[in-house]
């Protein structure tokens, strides 16, 4: 009997105790939707806009697979946008079309989000070529959700630890932008490790990503998109983020040391 027990217990608890200490795969996680059956996009994201270069961006962190292809968009000397939540794609290129024909950023949130039926389960940042900047958070959208708007800048997010999570990236934002030698790449970076440090998203973390645009700043001067990362799947996606960013100022020197002066 005791022999059975040496042999028989240690296997058990090898097969057991793995699965009850070690964190499921990114991949794992069960998908969230909506009423209206839509993935929900439990997500921080933060949209701004450098004064200085008039550099356009957006940042983003969530449990979801690929957030790089849904939440993302911007338009050098037009504007930047995160659309979030139970997410509609059409507010991306929608609202920089509003914004190139020189509606507010504020005036573009609030005609998007009232024609949508599902606008209460929309989450929306965005910020013009002036720094202007409006978000929107939909009452339906999973707690913890809501937003800050500042000068130049928003965050946004929704299925949050809590509020800090906001607060502290819109202070890494701003501290990071008064350094010396910052891009606004590395204050969009800055903020979402912040988010992440506070908590991020309450059911994980798994894909991010950043965009950068700039009137004729991409691969030989033929777009506007500066920087384009993107981390689909990865266990600590605002670190990878940090280190790809690094790579990419190495390997585009030039383009970094070419900053316009807006």
């Amino acid at each position: 009997m005791r022999i059975w027990f040496r042999l028989i217990i240690p296997a058990v608890l090898a097969v057991l105790l793995p699965a009850c200490s070690t964190p499921a795969p990114p991949h794992k996680a069960a998908m969230m939707r909506s009423k209206g059956g839509e993935p929900i996009v439990a997500t921080y994201s933060i949209v701004a806009y450098d004064p200085k270069t008039g550099d356009l961006g957006v940042a983003v962190q969530s449990k979801f697979f690929g957030v790089g292809t849904v939440v993302p968009w911007a338009k050098a000397d037009v504007g930047a946008v995160a659309t979030q939540a139970a997410v509609n794609v059409r507010f991306g290129p929608s609202a920089l079309k509003l914004l190139g024909d020189g509606k507010s950023p504020e005036e573009a949130v609030k005609q998007l989000t009232e024609a949508d039926p599902e606008g209460n389960t929309r989450q929306l940042g965005m910020v013009d070529a002036q720094g202007r900047a409006a978000a929107f958070t939909g009452s339906e959208c999973l707690d913890f959700a809501g937003n800050i708007v500042r000068k130049n800048f928003s965050v946004q997010g929704n299925i949050l630890a809590g509020r800090k999570v906001l607060e502290d990236m819109a202070a890494a934002f701003e501290r990071s932008q008064q350094e010396e030698g910052t891009e606004l790449a590395d204050s969009l970076v800055a903020a979402l490790q912040a988010g992440e440090d506070a908590g991020g998203d309450r059911r994980g973390r798994q894909s991010a990503a950043l965009l950068v645009v700039r009137n004729k700043g991409g691969y030989d001067r033929s777009s506007d998109r500066f920087i384009d990362l993107r981390i689909e799947d990865h266990p600590n996606p605002t670190r990878e983020m940090a280190r790809l960013l690094a790579i990419h100022k190495e390997f585009y020197a030039e383009e970094h040391a070419r900053k316009p002066v807006k």
